[in-house]
C-alpha cells in the first residue's frame, strides 16, 4: 500500500513506479483509494471511474481544493523512477505525479488544517477533454467541486501560475483544380494559396497583456500542413491548421474573430476544430491571495491550458502550484528537484495551517 505519510520525495516515487498511461489509471487509482481510506480516515472518500475524491467535514469557514491529474503520456523506457544528483527522473515525475504526492501526503497528514480541504485526483488529463476525468466529475458530482480556491498540482517551477492562456485550433482550407504537373497552367494549386496563409502568419504580431501583473504573450501559429496527391498532380486541395494561444481577457468568440479578421480576404475558409477558454488570474480573491503570500509573492502568468480554466468558469478562483518544471514534462528525460517537492510541501502546509 502507498504509504502516504512517508515522504513525499518517496510517495513520489511510489507514484511514478505506478504505470498510469492515460485511460489505465484503474491501478493507481485502486491505491490511491485505499491508502486514503487507510490513513486519512478524516476524509470522506469516493470513487467516480478512475478518479479518487476525498473531503473533510470540519466547519472550517473556507475549503481548499487540490486537484491533481493521476494519468501520464506514454511511458518512453523512463520507468522506474530513479534519482541521480538530486533530481528525480521518470515519467510524470514533473508532470504531474510529483504535486499529486505533496497533496496526498498533506492530506493524510494534516488532521487540522485552518480550511476544509477537498481533494480531487482524476484521470484522462493528457488526452482529448471529452475524456477529461475533471468534466466528468463536474458533470456527475457537482458539488465536490465547490470551494473557495483550486489549486491545481500542475508544473509551475514553484511560482504561482495564475489563470492560462486560452485556445483554439482553426483549419484555413484552399480549394483548386487538379491537372497533371506537366501542364501546371491547367490546374490551380491549392497548396500555393497556402503561402498567403503562412505570409500572415510569419508577418504576425502578437499581444503581451498585463493582467493582474502577470503577463500573458499571445500566439499564432501553424502546426501542421495537409496536402498533396501525387508526384505528378497539382492539387485541388490543402490545409493549414493554425493554433491561437490567446490572453484570458478575450472569449473563445473574440479569439475566433481575432483569427477571422488575420486572415480576412484570403482565398480560403475555415473551420474552428477546437476551443477551450482560458481563465483570469483571479488573484483578488483572498483566499489566493494568501497562498500568493505564503508562496512569497512569486507570481507569473500560465502559459498553456490547464483545468484551471473549468473552475474559473465555475466562478472559483484558481491557481497553478507543483514543483515540476513544466518545461519539462512529457520529454524523455523528464525530471523533478527532489529539494522542490519538500518546498512545496512546506508551502502549502503553512498555507493550509496559518
Amino acid at each position: 500500500m502507498l504509504d502516504l505519510r512517508a515522504d513525499p520525495i518517496a510517495l513520489t516515487a511510489a507514484l511514478v513506479d505506478i504505470p498510469s498511461e492515460s485511460r489505465h489509471e484503474q491501478r493507481i487509482a485502486d491505491e490511491i483509494e485505499a491508502a486514503l481510506r487507510a490513513q486519512a480516515p478524516w476524509f470522506e472518500v469516493v470513487r467516480n471511474g478512475d478518479a479518487v475524491l476525498a473531503r473533510t467535514h470540519l466547519g472550517r469557514s473556507s475549503r481548499v481544493l487540490l486537484a491533481g491529474h493521476t494519468d501520464t503520456v506514454p511511458a518512453a523506457d523512463n520507468v522506474p523512477s530513479r534519482v541521480v544528483d538530486g533530481l528525480m527522473y521518470g515519467c510524470g515525475t514533473s508532470d504531474m505525479k510529483s504535486g499529486d504526492a505533496v497533496f496526498l501526503h498533506l492530506a493524510a497528514t494534516l488532521a487540522e488544517p485552518s480550511h476544509d480541504i477537498t481533494l480531487v485526483m482524476y484521470d484522462c488529463e493528457e488526452i482529448e477533454s471529452s475524456a477529461n476525468g475533471l468534466g466528468r466529475i463536474e458533470r456527475e458530482l457537482p458539488d465536490w467541486l465547490t470551494a473557495d480556491v483550486a489549486i491545481l498540482g500542475e508544473p509551475s517551477g514553484g511560482f504561482i501560475e495564475a489563470g492560462c492562456q486560452g485556445t483554439i485550433r482553426v483549419v484555413a482550407s484552399a480549394k483548386g483544380t487538379r491537372a497533371h504537373s506537366a501542364r501546371s497552367w491547367l490546374g490551380d494549386n491549392a497548396i500555393h494559396k497556402l503561402g498567403a496563409v503562412l505570409d500572415r502568419l510569419s508577418g504576425y504580431q502578437p499581444r503581451n497583456v498585463d493582467i493582474d501583473g502577470c503577463v500573458y504573450r499571445e500566439g499564432l501559429s501553424a502546426v501542421r500542413i495537409d496536402g498533396g496527391v501525387a508526384g505528378n498532380v497539382i492539387p485541388d486541395a490543402a490545409s493549414a491548421t493554425v493554433n491561437f494561444r490567446f490572453a484570458p481577457d478575450r472569449s473563445v468568440e473574440q479569439a475566433v474573430d481575432h483569427v477571422r479578421e488575420v486572415f480576412d480576404g484570403l482565398d480560403v475558409t475555415l473551420e474552428v476544430t477546437d476551443a477551450a477558454a482560458g481563465a483570469l488570474p483571479g488573484l483578488a480573491n483572498p483566499a489566493a491571495a494568501s497562498l500568493v503570500a505564503a508562496a512569497g509573492g512569486q507570481v507569473r502568468a500560465k502559459y498553456g491550458w490547464t483545468d484551471v480554466s473549468r473552475f474559473a468558469a465555475l466562478g472559483i478562483a484558481a491557481v497553478n502550484y507543483g514543483p515540476g518544471d513544466p518545461n519539462l514534462a512529457h520529454k524523455v528525460d523528464e525530471h523533478v528537484d527532489v529539494a522542490a517537492i519538500t518546498a512545496t510541501t512546506d508551502t502549502l502546509r503553512a498555507y493550509l495551517t496559518a
